[in-house]
């Protein structure tokens, strides 16, 4: 696909800051200024913090058994040792080496699988002396700093002499490399984690303290840049904040260990995110599916919220990130009504614009398609389209399209996706009910047509109407053939449903409640089709989805509804 001039500004743009963040690189990489970074050694942890992640102690007996789980792949090592075999990806490389795992073997408090976990560190200290590759990625040096320390009573206490100098002087050479290549990181989260890794190295460990306020500043900065002032992260994925906040939690406690005080700043973008965590949540517990939520961890957000003390204002809007949140009585309805991220920032966008989930107390009824698990990734581009979104899709393409451009992806690493250029919204919270009107032109360049949704939900939740229209941006137009369009409405795979009549369809939850779909008029043909629901920790599950499929000559408006049964309605 074509590059637009503000593309092939913004690469030229992207390239000439990766050029100079290389140059700056290689020049405190060299032997004349790495002095300036080495600190006076490290020869001890002086303050370990709170490991705030969920671990799971049977990960030791996997490891006993020959097999090395990670990443939603498994290695079977045949006695080999983890760092030998060939790695099933490279997200399970990645964690392998980011040694976030050893979390799981101190849960055991088994001195065996804490002699497995010093056993293990030696042999990486040993095999890994050359800096490069994989383990040498500056967000994977940042992961394994945070995770040694994070365990260094399991590492260090009862160690020989030879065995502690060997890992103190792996972290003191570690903390080094970050700091000379941490510049080099991949945009968004990577370098946000490798920063936070400096903090605490400035904090936790002996000899590093002379760069602290150098990497604080660091910090600050990308914290304000990275972090809206809703709380959202610029690249519009909820799923990237709950990892940032355990890892930002920690930061105050070793701040006030060491007598010093935290940053208002950091306190700020923790504060702030956990608001915008809560604002996310759906009645199911998880995070609303939207550009990038993937299976996530339900024990990672639980605990992130629960370093909140009940202290989260109710937020019904996020203008910066541009999601709106629909709540009346036991009914959630989450919208998505923002633009695309930054490029550099879209690699995990979706095409979702003014796509909806909705939830009925804990039950998910209404589900975006979601974002694929790591080992899972063939399915990104399905799970990226309008189709697996709960809007409507016109012409059987999608709102956002994919930029397909080699410069382009390297620079990213992965494919960004461009329009709609204007998502604009207004949003009432009413006393008789929760209104959005919102509209997107991710079709007027190829269509002439805006897509405009009206979502209104009943003040005792019980009832949400929509109307999805086509229409010009203005006056009238008579497209020189009718477009066919989709208006997919995706169901959890928990959910039953069943045709109940004629434009009706009866959604059944898993605890028996049940819902009924129905489309105002003949505008649209409904029917019953397969779906996939790819935020599952097993893979992608079938699902159902009701579709109201339609033509258009120019202007088109198509009324639906779903409302909670009520018992004089079996009749239907």
């Amino acid at each position: 696909m074509g590059l637009n001039v503000t593309e092939r500004l913004k690469i030229r743009s992207l390239s000439v800051e990766r050029l100079r963040r290389r140059a700056v690189t290689f020049t405190l990489s060299s032997p004349l200024m790495r002095w300036r970074y080495a600190g006076n050694g490290a020869d001890q942890i002086l303050i370990v913090p709170q490991e705030l992640r969920a671990a799971d102690p049977s990960f030791w007996t996997e490891i006993a058994h020959g097999h090395f789980g990670l990443a939603s792949e498994i290695a079977d090592l045949k006695g080999a040792s983890a760092f030998r075999v060939t790695p099933p990806s490279i997200a399970w490389e990645r964690e392998l080496h980011g040694f976030g795992w050893l979390r799981h073997l101190a849960a055991t408090e088994e001195e065996e699988a804490a002699a497995a976990a010093r056993e293990l560190v030696l042999e990486w200290i040993a095999l890994k002396r050359i800096s490069h590759g994989i383990a040498y990625e500056p967000e994977v040096i940042a992961r394994r700093l945070i995770s040694w320390i994070s365990q260094a009573n399991m590492l260090l206490e009862n160690l020989d002499a030879r065995s502690y100098t060997q890992i103190m002087s792996s972290v003191g050479q570690q903390i080094v490399a970050l700091r000379t290549t941490w510049r080099n990181a991949p945009d968004g989260v990577p370098r946000m984690v490798c920063l936070i890794a400096l903090v605490l190295t400035g904090l936790a460990v002996s000899g590093h303290d002379r760069q602290l306020k150098e990497a604080e500043a660091a910090l600050i900065i990308e914290l304000k840049r990275q972090i809206l002032d809703d709380g959202g992260h610029v690249s519009r994925s909820a799923s990237v904040l709950s990892d940032l906040v355990l890892d930002l939690l920690p930061l105050g406690q070793c701040f006030s260990s060491r007598a010093l005080v935290s940053p208002d700043e950091i306190n700020t973008a923790v504060k702030k995110s956990l608001r915008f965590l809560r604002f996310m949540r759906l009645g199911d517990g998880m995070l609303a599916r939207f550009n990038g939520v993937s299976t996530g961890s339900p024990a990672a957000l639980a605990t992130a919220l629960g370093y909140s003390s009940g202290e989260l204002d109710f937020m019904p809007v996020a203008h910066s990130s541009g999601y709106a949140r629909l709540e009346r009585g036991r009914t959630i309805v989450f919208a998505d009504v923002g633009s695309p991220p930054p490029l550099e920032l879209s690699t995990q966008a979706q095409a979702g614009a003014l796509s909806f989930e909705m939830t009925s107390r804990q039950h998910l009824i209404f589900a975006n398609g979601g974002f694929p698990g790591p080992a899972d990734r063939d399915w990104d581009s399905v799970a990226r389209a309008t189709a697996s979104h709960n809007t409507l899709c016109l012409g059987e393409t999608s709102s956002s399209r994919l930029i397909r451009h080699e410069q382009l992806e390297s620079m990213v690493d992965g494919l960004p996706i461009r329009e709609p250029d204007s998502v604009a919204f207004e949003f009432t919270d009413g006393a008789e009910q929760a209104l959005l009107n919102a509209s997107h032109d991710g079709y007027l360049k190829r269509f002439g047509l805006i897509h405009v949704r009206r979502l209104a939900l009943s003040a005792a939740g019980d009832k949400l109407e929509g109307i999805d229209s086509l229409e010009p941006p203005k006056g009238t137009l008579r497209l020189k053939q009718d477009l066919p369009y989709a208006i997919h409405f995706h169901l959890h795979p928990d959910c039953v449903c069943l045709s109940a009549g004629h434009g009706v369809c009866r959604i059944t939850l898993r605890d028996g409640e049940s819902w009924l779909f129905s489309a105002a008029d003949d505008t649209a043909q409904m029917s019953i089709e397969e779906s996939l629901f790819f935020v599952d920790s097993a893979g992608p599950r079938p699902s159902l989805q009701i579709v109201l499929r339609g033509t258009t000559y120019g202007e088109t408006h198509v009324r639906w509804s779903v409302r909670m049964e009520r018992p004089n309605d079996r009749q239907i």
